[in-house]
């Protein structure tokens, strides 16, 4: 009797990991009690903060970016520097906004270098990582 319930309780536990790995809107358990480092904001601040009016880039892949984005984000990431910064020079420098980044989540290291380099050769000052990136987006705005 208590091999079975032990059992049912391992596998009851699987089940919930194995939902939580696979489920595409599931919880970041991780980010839960972490601080935010200086440079980050979360889509609340960017809310509370410019009330959504922001500059968003997208540092991910274009494979990804063209499979979704964050509405009137610009693709720039580190593959395809040179071209996409050609594309949205302009925009960038005529920028008065808050500069958000993302890229596919916390562990994700391209909304960072992409920070520093604007913040290096465009002298932008106000750019910000939207901590959580896509996923964030993503569950906070599951239709679209």
């Amino acid at each position: 009797m208590i091999r079975n319930a032990l059992l049912l309780l391992v596998l009851t536990a699987a089940a919930a990991v194995a939902t939580h790995f696979l489920h595409p809107r599931a919880p970041m358990w991780y980010q839960q009690n972490e601080p935010l480092r200086d440079d980050e904001v979360t889509l609340a601040d960017v809310g509370k903060r410019w009330h959504g009016d922001v500059l968003w880039i997208d540092a991910r892949l274009r494979e990804l970016h063209d499979k979704g984005h964050i509405p009137g984000a610009l693709l720039l990431n580190e593959q395809e520097l040179d071209a996409l910064l050609t594309q949205h020079i302009l925009t960038l420098q005529d920028n008065k906004k808050p500069v958000v980044i993302y890229c596919d989540g916390k562990a994700c290291h391209a909304s960072r270098k992409m920070r520093e380099y604007l913040m290096e050769h465009m002298a932008l000052n106000d750019v910000w990582v939207l901590t959580g990136g896509w996923p964030a987006w993503q569950a906070a705005h599951p239709h679209k």
